[in-house]
Order: structure tokens, then C-alpha cells, then sequence
């Protein structure tokens, strides 16, 4: 008896582990550290959920957009972002292409939303851009 309830028991332990590894490798915010390390391109965000922020990574750098959802001539959808980088010393090296190519991907996903840059990367880009 002793010994079924042991291989029960080391069973249900092996599944535990299972479990566990497939949800670190599936975890998003470990693929976000990722990018960074590897200064690759990374988006991650819940589109149907309007209260998440959106987070990505470019170059190394952090950015986190804060989602404002409002009415369009159609529907409701989420017409303003506020971007923010988490450690502005990660932007050296980003340059205006690399913020315009940021709004460009985060349009493609939110095309009625007005990208607004929150300080210092404000003074960086031009106003009138968000097109």
C-alpha cells in the first residue's frame, strides 16, 4: 500500500515539474526580458483587453504604452497611447526612424490611435507625426 501511494505520490511530482517547465518557456514577460538581452524587436500586449498596457522592446529599451479606449465614428476603440521608456539611459542609439518605426507597429495593431511620447523621447520627435 505504502508503495502505490509513493509511485502516486513521485507521479504527481513529475507532472508538477512538467507543468511548471512549460509555463516558464511560455511565460511572456520572460520572451520580453529576452529581446532585451538580445536587442531584438518584441511586442507584447493583449489587444482585447484595453486596460493592459502594451509593452515592447526595441533596441534594448523598454517601452510601455498606456492604452485610452474612445469612440470612433464606427465603434469604440482605443484612440490614444501614451508611450513611456522605463530607463531613459536604455535610449542611447534610438534615433527618429526607430520611433517611427515603433509608431508604425503599434498603428498596424491600433490603426485609430494618436501616439503621444511621454518625456524625454518628446523632444526627440516631431510634433505633428502621429499619422
Amino acid at each position: 500500500m505504502i508503495v502505490i501511494l509513493f509511485r502516486v505520490l513521485i507521479l504527481i511530482a513529475i507532472t508538477l515539474l512538467v507543468y511548471t517547465v512549460f509555463e516558464y518557456y511560455r511565460n511572456p514577460q520572460r520572451r520580453l526580458r529576452i529581446a532585451k538581452a538580445n536587442q531584438t524587436f518584441y511586442f507584447l500586449d493583449e489587444a482585447n483587453n484595453s486596460k493592459k498596457n502594451l509593452q515592447l522592446v526595441y533596441k534594448g529599451c523598454l517601452f510601455e504604452g498606456e492604452k485610452y479606449l474612445g469612440a470612433t465614428e464606427q465603434s469604440f476603440e482605443v484612440v490614444t497611447i501614451h508611450i513611456i521608456a522605463h530607463d531613459p539611459l536604455d535610449l542611447r542609439g534610438i534615433t527618429k526612424d526607430d520611433l517611427y518605426f515603433i509608431e508604425k507597429e503599434i498603428l498596424i495593431r491600433y490603426p485609430f490611435a494618436v501616439i503621444e511620447w511621454k518625456h524625454p523621447i518628446d523632444q526627440l520627435v516631431l510634433p505633428n507625426n502621429n499619422n
